[in-house]
């Protein structure tokens, strides 16, 4: 007789527990097996265990057992279909916790099976007592047309969400709008769209309008960020509904929320765009700012979030935080990504009033003098009190490290020379270390030690003669070496042109009030609070809805390459007339070798006094097909018809067809051409083999951009 080995496993041992007679015991069972799920386990084995103990009075039980269920009902599709009769039984319970918590498990499930059975259940919950049931339903209408349009369309459901914006209780009201709004995004996006008749659409009206003011100041944050995103689709009828809109929308301003703070904002930004009044914009304006400045003081990543979107709201309104400046200076403890956000807003904010305290503590504290130097000069002059920021820039000068921060300074202490009594000596230091310093640093140098001594010949003469002994013996960098030679002739000749020359006047640095296009500004602004007022992209670009998203961004893709072909035709069309003249003169320039002379012939025989030479040394015939198209300008492919011409020649007789005439006139070039080896790219350069039967020297094609 064989004894069975006895079975063991955590799998096994939780079987035992769920199906054990003790109800603590299988409540204890449950919680491990949720416990595992949530930590990756599979424990999709035990799906029959654990739908035994779905029929139970205890809330907390089947708050675990409907968890389980929406986990794994995708794995066990057949299995799903045995919790329908239990499902269908709590919709109907007395407590509306479990006929909430049944309608939203069914759901969730996403199951074909189950998606039948859900109707009737649905169609009790959306007209429940219970306002908890009510908004619940809501959203669940919303899951059952993303699996089943025909099948919420059919049974009336979206009539219904409609009636529900009226419902007395704000959640209802907020979550309605969720799913209405969630509704009408899966609607518009679908390919190809639907008709505006089509009544998935959700269109704000004037009396759902004053519903959905009214429920915004009682219901929950996040039923706030619903109503308001729904407010900012809202087209006002004249400028006093906008006013009245923004009014409404204010208070919400102070809500300890960072996201209602910019749902808020963005209806604001929207509706402004028809008010008329200008006092009343400014006045919103002011209003706006300090909610925006409170939410700086949260923590790293949702301060990020906020600088981003405080960018973008600069971006069309300049002065909305012209007097919060102190806000954005960076902090010890700021995260990389944090300062550069912060220093970028200060440029855009930086004029001559506060310049000074920009440079002065910034520079202390992030050490980003590139950066600051942008403020410096992006005020639209030289501030008229920079003299006293000077030196607290320049006492920090030794703890820089980065060449980029070094030579930005060096720039400011060259440019401003003549307001830094120690200029010459804080210079001395980079010369005597000239040859240890990065590339960058040396030029930067150099052009600052030339622009001192130009301003404070007295006093710099041995620093200059210095740095130009050293650039012109000691360093290795051609470049650095040619700027000190030219430097050296242009002081030693002519001082007053090296004046000219160096210490020129320069155009102050101008800053784009707008990163981004003025149409694509409008369309982020009605993005703000999502990702696509961080990314300052719009959402398309990142974000696809399934198969429809992918189409709608490569069906756009299309669009756009056949309206740039459109254009780049009707502007090849509207050139070629003019273009046919240039085309003729500079073809028979090339053929009479006029401007075709063997620039690098290294041949020590001279050709002989009378010989075609360069191009012209090709011997090319105007009577070919391809000749004559290109000489009459009727060439509809300039760029083929000269290869053709080159590529169909024969020089003495040597080679026969394109590609031995390609190769006897362009060397190896001319073969990889006429065999389609090779990779040329319109506009490059390319210098062929040496063939002297031919040209007597290097043979250039130049392949235009047509």
């Amino acid at each position: 007789m064989s004894i069975r080995a006895p079975r063991k496993g955590e799998n096994y041992e939780l079987s035992v527990d769920l199906n054990s007679e003790y109800r603590d015991k299988r409540k204890d069972a449950i919680k491990r097996v949720i416990a595992s799920m949530t930590v990756g386990k599979d424990v999709s084995g035990l799906f029959p265990d654990v739908l035994k103990n779905m029929q139970t009075e205890d809330l907390e039980q089947k708050k675990l057992v409907y968890l389980y269920l929406m986990n794994y009902a995708k794995t066990q599709p057949e299995l799903v279909i045995l919790a329908v009769n239990t499902f269908v039984k709590d919709s109907e319970d007395h407590n509306p916790l479990v006929r909430a918590l049944a309608i939203r498990t069914m759901g969730c499930l996403r199951a074909e099976k189950i998606i039948d059975y859900l109707c009737d259940p649905l169609q009790r919950a959306l007209r429940d007592e219970n306002p908890y049931v009510r908004k619940t339903a809501a959203l669940c209408v919303a899951k059952l047309y993303d699996l089943k349009p025909e099948l919420v369309i059919d049974n009336g459901f979206l009539e219904r969400l409609h009636g529900l914006i009226s419902d007395s209780n704000p959640m209802v009201v907020a979550n309605t709008v969720a799913a209405l709004t969630d509704i009408h995004m899966i609607a518009t996006s679908a390919h190809p769209p639907a008709s505006s008749s089509d009544p998935a659409f959700f269109t704000i009206t004037s009396s759902v309008l004053s519903k959905l003011l009214i429920a915004l100041n009682e219901c929950s944050e996040w039923g706030r960020v619903a109503i308001l995103n729904a407010l900012s689709r809202y087209t006002t009828q004249d400028d006093k509904e906008s006013e009245h809109i923004c009014e409404r929308v204010v208070p919400q301003f102070q809500h300890v929320n960072g996201s209602v703070v910019l749902a808020a904002v963005k209806v604001i930004m929207i509706h402004m765009r028809n008010i008329r009044r200008e006092e009343f914009s400014k006045q919103l304006i002011r209003k706006m700012a300090p909610p925006l400045v409170t939410l700086l003081s949260s923590p790293p990543e949702v301060q990020w979030v906020a600088l981003r979107n405080v960018n973008l709201l600069l971006q069309k309104q300049g002065d909305l935080l012209s007097n919060e400046m102190r806000v954005f200076f960076c902090k010890y403890n700021d995260p990389l990504y944090v300062k550069v956000e912060k220093l970028d807003i200060m440029v855009r904010l930086a004029n001559d009033n506060n310049v000074d305290a920009l440079l002065i503590t910034n520079f202390v504290l992030t050490g980003m003098p590139r950066r600051l130097m942008l403020i410096s000069t992006s005020s639209g002059s030289t501030p008229r009190h920079t003299r006293a920021s000077y030196p607290t820039l320049c006492a920090n000068l030794e703890e820089l490290d980065e060449p980029e921060a070094k030579a930005s300074l060096i720039w400011i202490i060259g440019e401003y020379a003549e307001k830094i009594d120690n200029a010459d000596e804080l210079l001395s230091t980079f010369v005597d270390t000239f040859t240890e310093e990065s590339y960058q640093v040396q030029l930067q140098t150099l052009t600052s030690v030339v622009k001192l001594f130009l301003k404070k010949p007295e006093s710099s003469q041995g620093v200059v003669q210095r740095v130009l002994n050293t650039a012109t013996k000691d360093c290795d960098s051609p470049d650095v070496r040619d700027r000190a030679y030219i430097y050296w002739r242009l002081l030693s000749t002519d001082p007053g042109a090296a004046k000219a020359v160096v210490l020129a006047h320069r155009p102050p640095i101008s800053i784009p009030r707008t990163t981004v296009p003025p149409a694509l500004l409008e369309e982020l602004l009605g993005e703000v609070s999502s990702l696509a007022s961080v990314y300052h992209k719009p959402a398309e670009t990142f974000i696809g809805h399934g198969r429809i998203g992918a189409d709608t961004i490569q069906r756009k893709g299309t669009e756009y390459v056949a309206s740039y072909m459109l254009k780049f035709t009707l502007s090849v069309g509207c050139r070629l007339s003019d273009d046919r003249f240039t085309a003729q003169k500079a073809f028979q320039t090339v053929v009479a070798g006029q401007q075709a002379e063997n620039l690098l012939d290294l041949d020590d025989a001279p050709t002989q006094e009378g010989e075609p030479s360069g191009l012209a040394a090709t011997q090319i015939l105007p009577t070919s097909p391809a000749a004559a198209n290109f000489l009459s300008g009727a060439s509809t492919n300039p760029l083929d018809d000269l290869v053709s011409i080159f590529g169909g020649m024969s020089v003495d007789g040597a080679g026969s067809g394109a590609n031995a005439g390609t190769e006897s006139a362009f060397g190896s070039l001319g073969k990889h051409v006429a065999t389609g080896r090779g990779c040329l790219r319109s506009g490059d350069l390319c210098i062929t083999n040496r063939n002297p039967k031919t040209t007597g020297g290097f043979a250039w094609l130049v392949l235009i951009d047509m």
